[in-house]
């Protein structure tokens, strides 16, 4: 086994020295962990020498070095606890990709649009999303009608192809029963909370875009629900994975051209992203109470 030596010996050199002139600071099971630890010997400006014996992997150093060698050490090992931490894995199998209601979905939004253009003016005065007709005429339905009407093709068919890929992410990973109904109640919640901050001002809006950055702001809250429960390790670093990479989607397509309702792409990713979140909250609480039972 080579001895291993401070930085400052030329590489290729070796040290005469007998290893029995060396005293033992740790015995590690397998050569990697002994490496390891040497690391620590090293970083401190010293050598060490790693021996195998019946016992393991022989940490060997300096006398005059044993006792701080030996609290840096027990400091590295402290800190080590838990790290790296583990990958999240879901309870569940992976489920397939569920893309057969999203297609459905998809075409009621396109069977909508056709609609609109059979009656040019009527659906839109009757279904878009105008805070007045909600709060002082009772016209609550205008929270979900909204959803399913567009401007143009091109706006159509952004948010169709968008909401296709983002629908079937939420109902593949969720469920398709559950994952519809948080869909429906994070997108009615962004409608309804775009509706109260313009009220009482003239506002107009529709697009399926609100349901679509709800169904972000769920997968978002799920993820980060997921990788900060309790018993993970240094959960609250693995967290800022998915918010990032959810802020990130929100900034690079929530915010477009001049008639892009930046407020509605908000408060829908907003209510999407506390549902998410408590959704998985209760599903880990409950699958909790089952097992314990």
């Amino acid at each position: 086994m080579p001895l291993m030596t401070s930085p400052d010996v030329p590489a290729g050199a070796t040290n005469e020295r007998d290893s029995t002139d060396l005293v033992e600071a740790g015995v590690y099971s397998a050569p990697a962990e002994g490496f390891e630890h040497g690391l620590v010997v090293l970083a401190m400006g010293g050598s060490y020498y790693l021996a195998p014996s019946d016992t393991g992997y022989r940490l060997l150093v300096e006398p005059a070095a044993l006792a701080a060698v030996r609290e840096q050490l027990a400091c590295f090992d402290r800190e080590s606890i838990g790290w790296p931490p583990r990958p999240a894995v879901e309870e569940r199998p992976a489920r397939r990709l569920e893309l057969f209601t999203p297609l459905l979905w998809a075409l009621l939004v396109m069977a909508v649009f056709w609609g609109q253009g059979a009656w040019p003016g009527r659906w839109e005065e009757a279904g878009a999303l105008d805070p007045r007709a909600v709060f002082d005429q009772g016209e609550w339905w205008r929270l979900a009608t909204a959803l399913f009407l567009h401007a143009d093709v091109g706006h159509l068919v952004g948010n169709v192809v968008s909401g296709v890929f983002v629908f079937a992410t939420v109902v593949s990973t969720i469920g398709r029963r559950r994952g519809w109904l948080l869909l429906a109640l994070a997108s009615l919640a962004g409608s309804l909370a775009v509706a109260a901050l313009n009220y009482p001002g003239p506002y107009r809006s529709l697009g399926a875009s609100t349901a679509v950055f709800a169904g972000l702001g769920l997968l978002t809250g799920r993820a980060l629900r997921v990788l900060q429960r309790p018993g993970r390790p240094h959960r609250w670093r693995t967290v800022l994975g998915p918010l990032a990479a959810g802020l990130t989607l929100l900034g690079l397509y929530g915010a477009g051209e001049a008639h892009t309702d930046v407020g509605a792409h908000l408060t829908g990713f907003a209510a999407g992203l506390v549902l998410g979140f408590a959704a998985a909250l209760a599903r880990q609480a409950d699958t909790a109470g089952r097992s314990s039972t």
